[in-house]
């Protein structure tokens, strides 16, 4: 079966004429994640996959769907070309996620792991994040956002009337009900869908026990700033971090920095 679904593969990648989006098919379809793909296509969690949706540094998403005909997104992080070393400082001194090896294998599939139980955990505080469906090794299945197209980044659209006032609660959810801080926050990790935020990539962030948290959470909120006014709201550092504990306290929920 396994040679089966790599000559899928093969047609598939015969088929696109487009060398960005061949490209990005070669770099994550090692052997080894497509035998990881085939286990989760065996157990219906994926069905067919599909047009690529994004690239990035560590990973690729893809369209897909499960064994229903259901959108999915897939992110591959890619074993054999990643660059892992900045990856590590995220990593180190977080007692939820502890690995024997420091190598590039291993803190891939770290790193896979941590996101989906970031984005678990979000979810489940109420944040609006992409579903997470499964997560094994290298690949993770979530939510797919968006319609015949994907839903676009906030850094590629006007943002629509309310959508900042939005992106503070969920903030505040974030950061004070799951506990969790983002550690990456921009515009590039903010998608636009249906007049709402939803916060992605989420594989480096980590909880308030970490060593270099309150350091992580002071430069997204810099970068909130800015992401702020360019929505015409002008607010500080220190006014930003004022508004997320008070929308937490009205929420009944504590804040303990």
């Amino acid at each position: 079966m396994l040679d089966r679904y790599n000559e899928g593969v093969a047609r598939l990648l015969a088929g696109i004429r487009d060398a960005d989006t061949r490209k990005a098919y070669q770099e994550v379809f090692d052997t080894s994640t497509v035998e990881t793909l085939l286990r989760l296509r065996e157990r219906g969690f994926i069905g067919e996959l599909g047009r690529v949706i994004s690239t990035g540094k560590e990973a690729n998403v893809f369209y897909a769907t499960d064994s229903a005909g259901n959108p999915l997104a897939i992110k591959i992080y890619r074993i054999n070309t990643s660059e892992f070393r900045h990856l590590w400082k995220y990593v180190e001194g977080d007692p939820h996620f502890r690995i024997s090896k420091r190598n590039r294998r291993s803190i891939i599939f770290e790193w896979a792991k941590r996101e989906f139980r970031n984005l678990e955990k979000a979810f489940k505080a109420g944040v609006s994040v992409p579903f997470p469906v499964v997560q094994r090794k290298n690949i993770l299945v979530m939510e797919y956002v968006g319609g015949k197209q994907p839903a676009p980044l906030l850094k590629n659209v006007e943002a629509p009337p309310g959508f900042y006032h939005q992106l503070l609660d969920n903030l505040s959810l974030l950061y004070f009900r799951a506990a969790i801080i983002h550690a990456d926050l921009s515009e590039y990790n903010i998608l636009v869908w249906d007049g709402k935020p939803y916060i992605i990539d989420m594989g480096q962030s980590v909880g308030w026990e970490h060593p270099l948290a309150y350091e992580f959470f002071l430069r997204d909120m810099h970068r909130l700033s800015k992401i702020l006014k360019r929505g015409g709201i002008e607010m500080g550092v220190q006014e930003i971090i004022r508004e997320l504990k008070e929308r937490t306290a009205s929420k009944g929920e504590s804040v303990q920095i």
